[in-house]
């Protein structure tokens, strides 16, 4: 019930996330399709690879930022799938691209409590993160992505 709450609070108190809540569901549906094909195949549509965004966003683009973080990270909560770390992350790309802000989809590697290796995915858009911060601290990237986009 508490996220049911918090979803009332946001669709009355941060309408501009708020209007971003069905374009998050249908790029969690996306990016869900997306992943369910070879990564060879999905990995060149995430940017460059080896490649890092830029550190600082532009002023202009904080709220957009801001927003789609909110977005994402309600909507993921709700959706009738699994909407994995890397899901998250692609969906958040994919909306900072729409509106013209890059970003850096990071993917890494650690080891569980028992020894296995999990893997992690996280999405930063200047100096904040947009998806997957909440569990990134002990892992190790192995890739990053830059959604490098030219000034219109």
């Amino acid at each position: 019930m508490n996220a049911l709450r918090r979803l009332k609070q946001l669709l009355v108190h941060e309408r501009a996330a708020a209007a971003l809540l069905p374009e998050a569901l249908w790029r969690l549906f996306l990016a869900r399709l997306q992943l369910l094909q070879p990564f060879a195949k999905t990995a060149p549509r995430l940017g460059m690879q080896s490649m890092e965004s830029a550190e600082a966003a532009k002023a202009q683009e904080l709220e957009v930022i801001r927003n789609v973080t909110k977005a994402i990270r309600v909507m993921s909560r709700y959706t009738p799938w699994k909407s994995t770390c890397m899901v998250r992350a692609v969906a958040g790309l994919r909306m900072l691209e729409k509106r013209g802000v890059e970003s850096t989809l990071y993917m890494g590697v650690a080891r569980d409590k028992a020894g296995r290796m999990i893997a992690h995915a996280w999405l930063r858009s200047g100096e904040h993160y947009v998806s997957g911060d909440d569990a990134m601290q002990g892992f190790i990237v192995v890739e990053k992505f830059a959604k490098l986009l030219h000034a219109k």
